[in-house]
């Protein structure tokens, strides 16, 4: 069985305009999978500063040479790209240099499609391969884009797995790009299937890469989890628009975030940091991305591919969103993929493996998470390695001894786990595996917050 994939198929090609029949036919299947909430936001409604566009459905487009007898040259029958999105209706003869002006072509694939957008600067328009459009050579042709624009509701679906803790890690992905896979339907079926594997504790029949972590994610000897996990699949930008502006009382409790995008592609996974690096869910994220995918690789906030993490990372949210994306780096020609918003982004170009993989590196990461606790030491003063069956010795192993004194030494109830990863340059997991040590020998305990045992900061005398 191919489950992601399966459903990709299943899907992949209906007109997932940000608002329109097809993106509510899409997001009601999806809904299917897992227990979903479907929040609605009325047309011309104000968030912020944006406001809910109209719901855009196009009835028919095509472009045709004036012999009535000649075949359609383009027809958007045959491929949901053909029009541009949200396209002004249009009907009429235009003059070959007036149509090239309104005719879109992908800027580095000739034999593609483009998928090109005016939510909001709108024109009428339709997009061909450019080895097409270089063939028109009529002095006119007929146009005919019939497109309606009416009230309607953009949709946000929503699942909660709720965790101890009211403090809510965001996953989200976006639904609204028509008949293309890698981008982004790869990350909403991953986001998916995460929900699911959080709903049920772990991830079932399969133990995540990183060892020490164990195969469930809950904190405690339960499983269950300490924070709640809210997905969110939604067109992009307008979508975390409004869900965000809907829901202020929940920002507070917003901790952390991925952004899950372009997952199903054969380049190595690239995590890009938020807008605040400093922040706990960047630290933890970064420093265990490497144990999960050796080929990965971590940047700053908007260097690698920019999405709805903007939204949540802008001023008055400020909420640390990372995004996970397989792509290419930024000096690459075929930079983000070599298929990017095209007609040739479909389901050949993503494979069952890649997106299992791209599960498996998210729930690595959310399993980190889960686990990133404030050592407390029980102890004062160095250990006494050997008496506690914990000594190794620097003559076999120099670089081991060295890394257990220099967890230890980090080991003051002030320091996170993530924090000593990074201090140290080392992965989480590496971190975790001798703070569960000194936890299994009553040497350390563990918190959610910073609990000092420094005396100089403890006292209150003067």
């Amino acid at each position: 069985m191919n489950p992601l994939l399966d459903l990709i198929k299943e899907t992949w090609f209906t007109r997932r305009d940000i608002v329109s029949d097809g993106f509510d036919q899409v997001l009601r299947r999806l809904a299917q999978e897992v227990p979903m909430t479907i929040h609605e936001y009325p047309s011309g409604e104000n968030c912020w500063t944006w406001r809910i566009p109209e719901k855009w459905t196009c009835d028919e487009a095509y472009l045709a040479p004036l012999s009535p007898a000649a075949p359609s040259l383009v027809d958007y029958a045959d491929h949901p790209l053909h029009v541009v999105s949200y396209s002004l209706p249009f009907e009429g003869v235009v003059s070959r240099q007036e149509l090239l002006q309104h005719l879109h072509v992908h800027p580095r694939l000739p034999q593609a499609v483009p998928f090109v957008f005016k939510y909001y600067d709108r024109d009428w328009g339709l997009c061909l391969p450019q080895i097409q459009r270089d063939a028109l050579q009529d002095d006119a042709y007929r146009v005919v884009i019939r497109t309606r624009f009416d009230p309607g509701t953009l949709k946000v679906g929503e699942v909660v797995v709720p965790g101890e803790s009211r403090q809510t890690i965001m996953l989200v992905a976006h639904l609204c790009h028509p008949a293309m896979v890698n981008d982004d339907l790869s990350g909403v079926v991953v986001g998916l299937e995460t929900a699911r594997a959080l709903r049920s504790g772990g991830l079932p029949g399969d133990t995540l890469p990183v060892q020490a972590f164990g195969p469930r994610l809950g904190s405690g000897q339960s499983g269950r989890l300490y924070y709640t996990y809210r997905l969110l699949i939604l067109p992009e930008t307008i979508g975390s628009v409004a869900y965000l502006s809907h829901h202020e009382d929940l920002i507070p409790h917003m901790v952390g975030g991925l952004f899950l995008e372009m997952l199903g592609s054969d380049a190595p996974h690239a995590l890009q940091g938020s807008f605040i690096p400093a922040s706990q869910a960047d630290k933890c994220f970064t420093s265990t991305l490497p144990a999960l995918d050796p080929r990965g690789y971590c940047a700053p906030y908007r260097t690698v591919i920019n999405n709805d993490e903007r939204q949540f990372n802008a001023p008055g949210v400020r909420v640390p969103m990372l995004s996970l994306s397989r792509v290419e780096r930024r000096d690459s020609p075929t930079w983000p993929y070599p298929e990017y918003h095209s007609s040739l982004d479909t389901p050949e170009i993503v494979s069952e493996e890649r997106l299992q993989a791209s599960l498996r590196t998210t729930l690595g990461l959310l399993q980190a998470w889960e686990r990133n606790l404030y050592p407390v030491n029980q102890f004062k003063g160095e250990i006494f390695c050997s008496g506690q069956g914990i000594w190794i010795d620097y003559r076999v192993n120099p670089e081991g001894h060295r890394r257990l004194f220099d967890i230890m030494e980090r080991c003051d109830g002030e320091h996170s786990v993530a924090d000593i990863a990074c201090e140290l340059g080392v992965s989480f997991p590496a971190v975790w595996e001798v703070v569960s040590l000194l936890h299994s020998k009553n040497l350390v305990g563990l918190s959610r917050t910073p609990q000092t045992t420094d005396p100089h900061r403890m006292t209150t005398n003067p």
